[in-house]
């Protein structure tokens, strides 16, 4: 079984930085690729950066030159660091491991990042 447990949310003015963190344990064949989503009241969950094993990068257009994925796979760690903040970025943020085909998905609990003008 993978469990995947989020870090690092918390309130922040905009402009500022935060950096999340998801630690993994577990182990299960062919997760290969990496996510971090978010979603807003009232919105439907969204792809935020999304990483895969050969460490090929994927961001949503919205946070493209801001957010930057990352992992380290000795700690078993993905990292989303995230840059001049905005308000429209206050969600909640859980950190995804999912197969290439999506047979097999795990979520985090999700961390709340507020963004304040």
């Amino acid at each position: 079984q993978v469990q995947l447990v989020e870090s690092g949310g918390g309130l922040m003015q905009a402009g500022g930085s935060l950096r999340l963190s998801c630690a993994r344990s577990g182990s299960q064949p062919s997760l290969n690729y990496m996510g971090w989503y978010r979603q807003s009241p009232g919105n439907e969950r969204e792809l935020v950066a999304e990483i895969t094993y050969n460490g090929t990068t994927n961001y949503a257009d919205s946070v493209k030159g801001r957010y930057s994925i990352y992992s380290d796979n000795a700690k078993n760690t993905l990292y989303l660091q995230m840059d001049n903040l905005k308000p429209e970025d206050t969600a909640v943020y859980y950190c995804n491991v999912r197969t290439p085909w999506r047979n097999y998905s795990y979520w985090g609990q999700g961390t709340q990042v507020t963004v304040t003008v």
